[in-house]
């Protein structure tokens, strides 16, 4: 499936009458939810979807400022705001209960999921299991690019008008395996949907995500240890932000931790091996 062919696929709906947030939904059986991580949008799920229609009903879309989703520069973009997002959604498609597989900023996604789960008894949403894939859980744990660190300075806002492909590729060569490195092809087609409809203009608000993980680091760290929920931790191991040391850290502190490490991959492993992503999942699944 090519780029083009992901987004004719898709569709949109307006979310509080303004912002038009691409999504898409196809297959049958138990729903559930693909939250994709920053820079990037809901394609980096695109070599996992025909596997995961023919067993579920998979429902995915591109949160405020990703992918082909509005990129409103007023907008307050934060975890709390993304998650409402997804509850709206939900509501919309008339969806209770369900799984998720996350990765990357769709992991804390999910820890704030987790938590407003964990916090109030009567949360309208029932999450049946959770699916991680390398994200920076953990602030104590995550180590951001040196691209990243300078985004969420007062130089970000400057920052963002030398950001181009070359940027994106030579960062991301450095987060993949070096035995599964991105080719030019996918490299062209991460940067079109980050920059998409002046995408690199807001990435400086985006990343601030970083700065919430500190100030809400206990939250989200006990949302992950104390709720009920059947989770797995699907971690590339070779990931310089959040590889083996994060899951070392993530067997620590979770009670009962299952986590399966890919020791060669980097920070994409459902790019960088989707179908051992896929046997991992299907083996967490058949477990429930």
């Amino acid at each position: 499936m090519t780029l083009q062919d992901w987004k004719n696929s898709g569709t949109h709906f307006l979310y509080k009458k303004k912002h038009k947030i691409f999504y898409k939904v196809d297959g049958e059986g138990e729903p559930l939810l693909l939250i994709h991580g920053f820079p990037t949008s809901s394609w980096d799920w695109c070599k996992m979807w025909e596997s995961l229609i023919e067993k579920y009903e998979v429902y995915t879309l591109d949160m405020m400022g990703f992918g082909f989703s509005a990129k409103p520069t007023n907008f307050e973009y934060t975890i709390s705001t993304q998650v409402d997002l997804w509850e709206y959604f939900l509501k919309e498609k008339k969806l209770t209960s369900f799984h998720i597989l996350a990765h990357d900023y769709g992991d804390t996604v999910v820890q704030e999921m987790l938590a407003r789960f964990k916090e109030n008894p009567t949360y309208e949403f029932d999450i049946k299991s959770v699916c991680f894939l390398n994200g920076g859980m953990f602030p104590e744990t995550n180590f951001p690019t040196f691209t990243q660190k300078l985004l969420l300075t007062p130089l970000g806002s400057v920052l963002k008008h030398f950001m181009g492909r070359n940027t994106l590729a030579k960062n991301f060569k450095k987060i993949f395996g070096r035995e599964t490195q991105p080719s030019e092809l996918e490299i062209d087609e991460f940067w079109e949907v980050i920059d998409y409809n002046s995408g690199k203009n807001i990435i400086h608000k985006l990343i601030r995500y970083l700065k919430e993980r500190d100030i809400y680091k206990i939250r989200w760290r006990e949302a992950i240890r104390h709720t009920k929920v059947p989770k797995r931790l699907i971690n590339g191991g070779v990931d310089p932000i959040s590889g083996k040391h994060m899951a070392e850290f993530y067997q620590e502190i979770v009670p009962d931790a299952d986590v399966v490490m890919l020791e060669k991959i980097g920070h994409y492993p459902q790019v960088e091996a989707p179908d051992e992503v896929l046997s991992h999942y299907y083996s967490f699944r058949e477990q429930l």
